[in-house]
């Protein structure tokens, strides 16, 4: 997953060369220049420049804008249907004339005064002259058209002459980049946008309300200016907390919503429409697997397509993975096959209650028993439902009957939440305790994931489950009400593994 990065013009335009300071005016308006040409002030594409003697005019609102030099041409504020025409634009740069010979050594003397902008030639053909070429310096270190010191002593060795001249330089769609294109057609002073999340060759989006007029041509945008992205979504509901998915709206491009991504060298397909998948996850989905061991079990009790299980399953632990979702079950299935880990993975389609009340508890049940006390093999229940998985904890209240082997085999769960609190770690703490009905102060573990928005987190609580939280004595049992009892393995039907 990509955002849109801030490109600094403002920490540019404060950097200046030593022994002088920045000249408020650094490109001149269109208006101005042809009035310059038809006087015979620019003879043709370029000028000399001599030293404090160049043409100027008073600082008005509009010259401010223009010290932005790169920004589009100002017409295109307000545009909803993409005119890539519309974006041309002439600006004035300081170039130096130097011999074709001696090109190359002026770029690599004068580096941190060349202009370094991707997709703009630093070097031009000089009119009239085919000895010679034009090197374009970056304007807002020559905010004054002339060189200091230092460069002067630099060309003066290489036997270049020092005088710079103004080129006028062209700049079409192509040399701007997304966010100066979407800053100078929004409505100013607005967010440009709220970044966006790539997924294979989709860019997905959560526009804001004052982003949707421009929503189509903000999606165009992207296409043009990210090769691969051929499809741009926005999303328009909120999450469906029972099978994590979400309405969209394609914005730009083809409407294919099946795509391919890859995390931690694992190769995943999925519908994005139809199944959850977040790439901000990838590095808490290593995480997690980070801890695995081989031998070890994972439970997966909210699998999606995959990211736990399936690189689980090539790290040589057994997993039962499970999903609600129809889709992500199927996605599920297809994406074990792609990485020939399908022998290796249990694969359900249930509630994660049931599913935790039923292959889960069968599976401690018969396994648990069997631990010695130097047993090697760890149990891990991964509870990624960051919404509502918090409320399922409560499952583990005397899920299992009779005495542990090993204390040191207890079960460790993972279990993601989100948090509005001003002490998320202590929110999700308190409310993991309130569902087990127990106490985990000095053995839980909470890890901050991810900001997910404004005074928003998303944790992750790690603990073993206590012993008596997780067992029941058999004569407690005898003791209840039938009525009361939780149900034992027995009185669920065995479940067939689906692989």
């Amino acid at each position: 997953m990509r955002t849109l990065w801030s490109l600094g013009y403002s920490a540019r335009l404060l950097k200046t060369n030593r022994c002088r300071t920045a000249a408020s005016n650094t490109s001149f308006p269109t208006v101005w220049m042809l009035l310059a040409q038809y006087s015979g002030r620019i003879p043709g594409p370029f000028v000399v420049v001599k030293k404090n003697s160049f043409f100027t005019m008073p600082e008005t609102a509009e010259d401010k804008s223009d010290v932005e030099l790169y920004s589009p041409h100002p017409e295109v504020r307000g545009m909803k249907v993409l005119d890539r025409e519309a974006f041309k634009r002439t600006v004035v740069v300081p170039v130096l004339k130097v011999k074709k010979e001696t090109v190359n050594t002026v770029l690599k003397s004068l580096k941190h005064t060349v202009l370094q902008r991707p997709g703009l030639k630093r070097v031009v053909e000089a009119p009239e002259d085919e000895d010679s070429r034009l090197v374009v310096l970056d304007p807002h270190k020559i905010p004054e058209f002339s060189l200091g010191e230092s460069e002067q002593e630099v060309l003066k060795k290489l036997n270049v002459p020092p005088e710079v001249f103004k080129y006028n330089l062209e700049l079409t769609y192509e040399n701007f980049k997304s966010e100066e294109i979407l800053r100078a057609v929004l409505p100013e002073g607005q967010d440009v946008t709220s970044g966006f999340s790539r997924v294979g060759h989709i860019a997905h989006f959560n526009l804001r309300d004052h982003q949707l007029p421009y929503r189509h041509l903000i999606g165009q945008v992207i296409i043009d200016k990210n090769p691969g992205i051929t499809c741009v979504v926005n999303k328009t509901s909120i999450i469906d907390s029972t099978y994590r998915n979400f309405q969209m709206e394609v914005l730009a491009g083809e409407s294919n919503l099946v795509t391919k991504v890859k995390e931690n060298s694992i190769l995943y397909e999925l519908d994005f429409s139809k199944v959850y998948w977040n790439p901000r996850l990838s590095t808490e989905h290593s995480r997690i697997v980070e801890l695995l061991k081989p031998g070890d079990v994972l439970f997966d009790v909210f699998a999606g397509i995959g990211p736990f299980a399936i690189p689980a399953a090539k790290k040589k632990c057994r997993v039962f993975a499970n999903d609600l979702n129809p889709e992500s079950y199927n996605w599920l299935l297809h994406n074990c096959k792609l990485n020939k880990v399908d022998s290796k993975i249990k694969v359900f389609n249930m509630d994660g209650r049931d599913f935790l009340l039923g292959p889960v508890r069968e599976e401690l049940s018969k396994e648990l028993p069997l631990l010695k006390g130097e047993q090697k093999t760890s149990f891990h229940i991964v509870m990624n439902l960051p919404a509502l998985a918090i409320e399922f904890l409560d499952v583990f209240r005397h899920l299992l009957v009779g005495e542990p082997c090993s204390t040191a085999g207890l079960p460790t769960v993972h279990c993601y939440g989100f948090s509005k609190h001003d002490d998320p770690a202590k929110d999700i703490q308190e409310r993991a305790e309130a569902s087990l009905g127990a106490s985990l102060g000095g053995r839980c573990s909470t890890y901050l994931v991810r900001n997910v928005a404004p005074n928003k987190e998303m944790l992750c609580i790690s603990f073993q489950i206590p012993a008596d939280v997780l067992y029941k004595s058999p004569c407690h049992e005898e003791a209840e009400p039938a009525s009361k009892r939780l149900c034992t393995s027995k009185e669920f039907p065995e479940e067939k593994p689906r692989s």
